[in-house]
């Protein structure tokens, strides 16, 4: 059941009651999609194209023209790159679930991603009213940039560009191993053994690969942070980047807030590297060389502890 209390956003709530016994985490995380639309500002130009193929020789369609109708502006890459970030950020709040695109997130990590998500979606609003608010300069100001392939038909209206951005999430209900609706009553006893073997199974793959990847994730971040505070014969050490470091920190707390499956291991690594890193900051690393060895050796000892995943 979903966990009272939780706000939700753009939310599809599925309300029957799964009969497949499989392991239980749906009290315990839920499965999210996060989807956004940018307007590309980019068209082929078909004229452009033919011409390039014919005077090179080439059979028609070999050669493709696309361009960028508005030319290079500032305000709609913002939206654009600031969209990719948040792909990325929702990616490394979250673990995989399905083919489908969706995510695991786990209710630990729920208050944390919503928060995230939710002031990003403010943004990304702030981005495009940026972006709406230039457009008619960016229209008259484009003939000069593009020269003769502009196209005066091929701008659409203010009204229809603001239709083109879309900040999308979605949380869902976590079934207990994936069998939902009435599809059900209508198969015979035999097939739909059949049917919750199959659900079940395909529920613990995906249960077991969600785990994984926080496994993976962990293991090239900190062969990338032991790799950098490794401190040569003259005492001196490798460029260290806070963003790994900072990076290592979270997934150490993603170690305890992703363990919907109570899994032992999991915890004592998150306890490992809790003391190797708690109170610790990149600029101890590069003032104490000493220092520096003392937690590289603390994070290879647990490197060498992380269960094997063909890694």
């Amino acid at each position: 059941a979903r966990t009272q209390g939780v706000p939700t956003m753009n939310t599809v709530i599925n309300m029957k009651t799964p009969e497949v016994v499989a392991p239980s985490i749906s009290s315990s995380a839920m499965v999210v999609e996060f989807n956004a639309s940018v307007w590309t500002a980019r068209k082929k130009d078909h004229k452009a194209s033919a011409e390039v193929t014919s005077s090179n020789g080439a059979d028609k369609g070999v050669a493709n023209v696309f361009k960028k109708i508005l030319g290079d502006n500032d305000e709609l890459d913002a939206v654009q790159k600031f969209v990719g970030l948040t792909r990325n950020k929702h990616t490394s709040m979250t673990m995989p679930w399905s083919d489908s695109g969706s995510r695991l997130l786990t209710t630990a990590q729920y208050f944390n991603y919503h928060q995230e998500m939710t002031s990003r979606q403010q943004t990304f609003n702030d981005l495009v009213d940026t972006f709406l608010r230039v457009y008619p300069l960016l229209i008259a100001g484009a003939q000069a940039k593009i020269g003769g392939l502009w196209r005066p038909n091929e701008y659409p209206t203010l009204d229809q560009v603001r239709h083109k951005f879309a900040f999308r999430i979605a949380y869902d209900e976590l079934p207990d191993g994936g069998n939902t609706g009435d599809w059900r009553l209508d198969l015979p006893h035999e097939a739909m053994e059949s049917v919750r073997n199959n659900s079940a199974n395909n529920h613990q793959l995906r249960l077991k690969g969600a785990m994984d990847s926080v496994w993976h994730r962990l293991h090239d971040n900190l062969t990338t942070l032991a790799r950098q505070l490794d401190v040569n014969d003259k005492g001196k050490g490798n460029r260290l980047y806070d963003t790994v470091f900072d990076r290592a920190v979270e997934l150490t707390e993603m170690l305890g807030t992703c363990n919907v499956t109570g899994d032992s291991q999991m915890e004592a690594m998150r306890r490992q590297l809790e003391e190797a890193l708690h109170g610790t900051n990149v600029d101890q690393f590069k003032k104490s060389p000493t220092f520096r060895e003392e937690t590289r050796n603390k994070l290879t000892k647990a490197i060498a502890s992380l269960p094997s995943l063909d890694m």
